[in-house]
């Protein structure tokens, strides 16, 4: 009998640094921080209330890359809760000695 042992960060090990996906960074934070840093060089001023809104697509992208627990991430997290409430909820389950009749 073959007994296999599949490590419990073998998930983990396909993302980058454990937690991103390709997405998540070069999809999500990198556009958000480039998009940060050319709204303070484009609108320099000693403002506080443009100052953070010159920084929110930094927080917004960083929020949204956020490690949380058992999930890869935040984005990860808010799509399956999208996916959840925005696709059918009736369930059609055949198990496996279903023997070819619809129910």
């Amino acid at each position: 009998m073959n007994n296999y042992l599949i490590p419990a960060n073998s998930k983990k090990s396909q993302l980058i640094l454990g937690f991103f996906n390709k997405i998540d960074l070069f999809g999500i934070f990198l556009p958000g921080i480039g998009l940060t840093v050319f709204l303070l060089f484009a609108f320099k001023s000693n403002n506080v209330i443009i100052t953070v809104l010159d920084l929110l697509p930094a927080l917004i992208a960083a929020f949204l890359v956020m490690p949380v627990p058992n999930y890869h991430n935040m984005f990860t997290l808010l799509s399956n809760v999208h996916t959840y409430f925005s696709r059918r909820r009736k369930y059609y389950w055949r198990g496996w000695c279903a023997n070819g009749k619809d129910h």
